[in-house]
């Protein structure tokens, strides 16, 4: 996993030290040493929670409003701690015309509660911490990507404005944009993917596109079309008639993992139990990860039930 050095986000951190002096959250005591250029902030305790402190803020209606019609207001006053990735009124006015409007309808409500879990993440992560990740995960169940450019951090394609905003239950971190998790389950991703037809045709085959839209979560290595074009002449039709199924299920299964497994944790772990019931070995190279003899060419895919890691190549279990 890449590391970041602090020294990269040091001027965001500097930023941050002295947007607290006069916070409205905490109050701040404030010292400039000119020999180092360094700020000295000592934070008394804050005294309002998130949804109090960005209601004192005043550039977060639309963020209260949305939280409060998803029903995630009190969740966010409660004890946490919570870190909040929060857009400003500008970020939600900044969306496509209507968006808003249509996320607050009642049959829009779960679309909504998921887009705002996506900017919160469970445990109270400050700015230091921040710079030094290049992931995180959110109470959505899928990761949101961390970047480090120059003297700034980017959450997706947000930029952090505003960092270490601190409450009795956690941090905001002010964002620039609204971040939009996927939307689309493993099946759907894989089709508008374009590059996974043989797979898609093998799953409503083998009568598992059902499986594969429910909740999960799944992690799927997921061969390319290139990948099945690679096998002998003649190996997928075969797999694709009925007296096969069986076995096409079986083979199917094994590219398939209970849970949302990310590249990293992957690694970590060594090995995974499929649903097939045979164990895939997670190995690593110079050129990356691998899956048994299969390469990931493209990692953590990110969908509303799981993860897909494509691979180049299809696994066979024994």
């Amino acid at each position: 996993m890449k590391v970041i050095s602090l020294v990269t986000g040091a001027a965001l951190v500097a930023g941050t030290a002295a947007a607290q002096c006069g916070s409205s959250s905490a109050k701040a005591d404030c010292s400039w040493d000119k020999d180092t250029t360094a700020m000295t902030v000592a934070l008394a305790e804050p005294t309002m929670n998130i949804v109090e402190t960005a209601a004192a803020a005043g550039s977060f209606e639309t963020l209260l409003a949305a939280a409060k019609a998803a029903g995630l207001a009190e969740a966010l006053s409660g004890e946490g701690p919570f870190t909040v990735f929060a857009p400003t009124d500008e970020a939600f006015a900044a969306l496509p015309e209507g968006t808003v409007e249509t996320l607050l309808k009642p049959e829009n409500l779960d679309t909504l509660r998921s887009i705002l879990l996506y900017h919160v993440v469970e445990g109270d992560v400050r700015a230091a911490q921040v710079v030094d990740l290049d992931a995180a995960g959110t109470l959505n169940g899928q990761r949101v990507g961390i970047s480090v450019y120059g003297d700034g951090v980017k959450v997706d394609d947000a930029n952090v404005i505003q960092a270490d905003v601190l409450t009795t239950n956690g941090t905001i971190h002010v964002i620039d944009r609204v971040i939009m998790p996927s939307t689309s389950d493993i099946i759907d991703t894989a089709v508008e993917a374009g590059s996974f037809s043989t797979l898609a045709t093998a799953i409503k085959t083998a009568g598992l596109v059902e499986a594969l839209q429910g909740e999960g979560p799944f992690t799927v290595f997921a061969p390319t079309d290139e990948a099945f074009a690679a096998l002998p002449e003649g190996t997928v039709a075969s797999l694709l008639e009925p007296a096969n199924r069986e076995k096409l299920t079986s083979i199917l299964t094994y590219h398939v993992v209970q849970g949302r497994i990310y590249a990293d944790q992957a690694i970590e772990a060594g090995k995974a139990k499929t649903l097939q019931g045979d164990k895939v070995k997670i190995t690593t190279d110079d050129d990356g990860v691998m899956i048994n003899n299969a390469r990931v060419i493209s990692a953590d895919i990110d969908t509303t039930n799981g993860v897909i890691h494509a691979i180049d190549s299809v696994l066979l279990p024994e």
